[in-house]
């Protein structure tokens, strides 16, 4: 059964048409991404497919009762209450039952009423527990937890957020709705690597359907098992994540080259034997062929070559209009011969980096460096002894805040170490592209912006040169203040392109990029004959390119260094955490002993008896609570029992709560042994 189905949509704003003959249908635990470039439409159809903007034609079908959940790519928030209170009303309903559960332990105390609430009180308990109401609490932290909230932020009003955090409380609130079909429009846009696995986490093991844009590829090889490719005219659907999207395109390209080529050149022989036989004695025959050929050549130009292949002439003359009437001998050459390759790949950055000069093989080299600020009191992290070789990319990664961008600074030497030094080696020509674009000035048109860093360019050649990053036309003579995030990027990309660097320092790169564009990027910097250091939370990019990874860990306040791709380095931490969970399930006796162990602190003597007594009290809980939900299936005619049984109940989880908050308090706590 489908959740909402949509039937030939078509946008337009005026006489611009943003898309049409869109029509597809989401089933019950589909794993939906649509991509496509920027300004083709996805975010418009997303409001359509909700119900805040309405098609130009079409429409959309939505099953009786659909619980659908929205997240917006910047989400508003009303009201001054807090974030915990935001995530609460997501649970209405649970809080409804919390509050007549209570009502009807009440009314057992009546003996007029006692019967009829302990017949209420049985159905509605079960009913409660089914859909987690004695968890809902740790459910809601446990995902403001993992969206990247901290403990702080729980109880702080709304108003107080970041847009951002904003954005991710919605989120929040949306998946503990826990809605039939939840529509992300850029979900990773305010989340860090940590957070976005976490998520990656959550949707793969979520029962309800999923329909997402997002430029995160990395992201969508994780979640999603199908690929609609949107285009002006419809979509073209794909089997798989990202990667097998990205191998069938590649194929569905090449088959279309090579169905032109072979098209093409069989209406160009079938044309030459008309030329030669229309008036000779084949005639008839070059008569016949000059009708079919027409109606092949007008269903072609309206439709391209594959309507040939995969329709019946009887569905194409239903779609579009062909003339009876043949067309003349000349015509049909010349309209043949016009006949045009199949458009496949959308509009693309022409981006060529290139290192004219080459550097020495020592292309950075730190020794002691300690990266932060005077003024903070404390460094934001000290580096081991780093060294970057020609060729090399080394990619940073770590949370927001981490210093990324301030240790990029301060390679390039605008920002001082706190201590130590960092050596550049020789025959450098760098190239920085900023996060914030900090290099383009906002009052320069972009002509003037390439001016800047080529002074010898005629107009016409710049012209032609920002008409390879997409930029046409009279848009030369834009501002810069007036470009959107990704137009900056571009134009930034550009600037990089002339620089003839062989060091390029990156900080997200690929930032309000487009899939496609960002897919060129790749190709570029995967080509490009000099060295990379790159900042990034594109972790496709970061896979592709970097032979190491330099994460900053903000709570040791260090960097950690490993020499391999990003996908080797998480596999090393898999290992990690799986040798750690090792350790902790040995028993004292398989343990190896350990010599002269350090003596416990009387705290850590105490935190650990305490963690002992808790874990002993929730097993009994435990125990106590699954034996009270099997009499409470099974109710007894007393109803002073039954009231008993169902405080007893309320009780117990209540006790559990707490000790599970307590739990997790004292592991994370206590010191291994």
């Amino acid at each position: 059964m489908s959740l909402l189905t949509a039937n030939d949509l078509a946008k337009s704003y005026g006489a611009i048409d943003i898309f049409r003959g869109i029509s597809f249908s989401i089933p019950q635990g589909a794993r939906i991404a649509i991509v496509g470039p920027n300004g083709i439409g996805k975010t418009t159809l997303l409001r359509i497919l909700v119900g805040l903007e309405e098609p130009s034609a079409g429409a959309v079908q939505r099953a009786r009762n659909l619980k659908l959940g929205y997240l917006p790519q910047e989400a508003a928030l009303q009201g001054e209450h807090t974030l915990w209170q935001e995530c609460l009303s997501a649970l209405t309903d649970l809080l409804e039952m919390e509050a007549e559960l209570a009502r009807l332990e009440s009314l057992m105390g009546d003996p007029h009423q006692a019967e009829q609430a302990l017949e209420r009180y049985g159905s509605l308990q079960h009913e409660f527990e089914r859909l987690g109401g004695y968890t809902y609490e740790t459910r809601i932290r446990q995902t403001l937890t993992g969206l990247g909230f901290d403990d702080s932020d729980f109880n702080r009003p709304l108003p107080q957020l970041s847009g951002g955090q904003r954005t991710r409380a919605v989120l929040a609130r949306l998946l503990l709705s826990n809605p039939d079909l939840l529509i992300l429009d850029e979900p990773t846009n305010h989340l860090d690597v940590n957070a976005v696995e976490w998520l990656e986490g959550y949707l793969s093991q979520w029962p309800g359907a999923t329909l997402i844009v997002s430029h995160d590829r990395y992201f969508l090889d994780r979640v999603v098992d199908h690929i609609w490719e949107m285009n002006g005219g419809g979509f073209e659907t794909y089997r798989g994540n990202y990667s097998a999207y990205v191998q069938q395109r590649q194929e569905r390209w090449e088959l279309r080259q090579q169905l032109y080529e072979s098209e093409k050149e069989r209406l160009l022989k079938e044309v030459d034997y008309i030329k030669r036989n229309i008036s000779g004695q084949r005639v008839q025959q070059a008569k016949g062929k000059l009708r079919r050929l027409s109606r092949e050549v007008q269903a072609i130009e309206r439709l391209g070559f594959e309507a040939l292949q995969n329709k019946s002439w009887l569905a194409i003359s239903d779609e579009i209009e062909i003339s009876a009437h043949p067309m003349g001998v000349e015509e049909l050459e010349r309209r043949v011969r016009a006949l045009r390759r199949p458009q496949q790949r959308p509009p693309r950055l022409h981006l060529h980096l290139k290192a004219p000069h080459r550097s020495g093989d020592l292309v950075l080299r730190t020794r002691d460096l300690v990266i932060g600020y005077p003024d903070e009191g404390k460094p934001l992290f000290r580096a081991p002894d780093l060294l970057l070789k020609r060729g090399e990319c080394a990619a940073v990664i770590g949370p927001n805040g981490a210093g990324k961008s301030t240790f990029l600074k301060t390679i390039l030497g605008q920002t001082p170490p706190l201590e130590g030094e960092v050596v550049l080696g020789a025959s450098l020509r760098i190239g920085y592209f900023a996060q914030a674009h900090e290099d383009l000035r906002p009052e320069r048109t972009l002509v003037q912006e390439i001016e800047a860093v080529a002074p010898n360019m005629l107009l016409a050649e710049i012209r032609d040169y920002l008409a390879r990053f997409m930029f046409s036309g009279e848009e030369v003579f834009k501002k810069v203040s007036t470009l959107s995030g990704g137009e900056r990027g571009r134009l930034a990309l550009a600037k990089l392109s002339l620089a003839q660097a062989n060091l390029l320092l990156l900080d997200e790169p690929t930032n309000h990029l487009d899939i496609p564009s960002q897919e060129i990027l790749q190709e570029v910097l995967a080509d490009f004959q000099g060295t990379i250091l790159l900042v990034s939370h594109d972790r496709y990019l970061i896979d592709a390119l970097a032979t190491q990874i330099w994460e900053i860990l903000p709570d040791q306040s260090a960097l950690q260094v490993f020499q391999g791709s990003y996908t080797q380095y998480r596999e090393f931490q898999q290992r990690q955490q799986e040798a750690e969970s090792a350790k902790v399930a040995l028993t004292p006796e398989a343990a190896p002993r350990k010599a002269r162990p350090t003596p416990l602190s009387a705290e850590e003597k105490r935190r650990r008896q305490r963690l002992r007594e808790v874990e002993e009290r929730i097993a009994e809980l435990e125990g106590e609570i699954a034996a009270l939900a099997r009499k409470l299936e099974n109710l007894p005619t007393d109803l002073a029992k039954v009231q008993r049984l169902g405080s007893d109940y309320a009780r117990c989880q209540d006790e559990l709560e707490k000790l599970m908050e307590e739990w997790e308090q004292l592991h994370l706590e206590v010191v291994p042994e």
